[in-house]
């Protein structure tokens, strides 16, 4: 009899203190769309650009001379640019003062120090990106030789 009263007791506790099952809630997960930066063609480009004056700089500090212009600079004039961004005259004014001046660090007939030519050219690229975007200035700077 005891042990009934003990199976009857521990029956009663097991299903007097089981809490009602709530409806599981069905959480229905949304797909998070990230809004990733996607550069216009002529930051591509600006990149590029940085890339190949900073191997020019590496060559001039090593005492090699730069002799060969790289033709895809010409891109600058028809890059897209960015949707906020537009060609103006100060724009096209630039490019074309950049060219000139990016082909004279290879000119090696010159008689300016290819050193002084190719800080003339970084030199307008910071004149340039005063007078729009602002952002890689101090990158551009680095580019300078001291």
């Amino acid at each position: 009899m005891r042990v009934l009263i003990y199976v009857l007791f521990i029956i009663i506790c097991f299903f007097g203190c089981k809490q009602p099952e709530k409806e599981v809630e069905h959480i229905v997960k949304e797909e998070l769309v990230y809004d990733m930066y996607q550069p216009s063609e002529m930051a591509n480009l600006m990149n590029e650009m940085y890339a190949q004056n900073l191997k020019v700089k590496e060559d001039i500090l090593n005492g090699i001379v730069p002799e060969k212009f790289p033709l895809d600079f010409l891109k600058i004039h028809s890059a897209e640019l960015s949707e906020f961004k537009s060609r103006n005259e100060t724009f096209q004014s630039f490019s074309k003062l950049f060219i000139e001046s990016e082909k004279e660090i290879f000119n090696t007939n010159s008689t300016i120090p290819v050193e002084e030519r190719y800080n003339n050219t970084i030199n307008l690229c910071i004149s340039c990106h005063q007078t729009e975007c602002t952002g890689p200035i101090p990158r551009i700077k680095k580019l300078l030789i001291k």
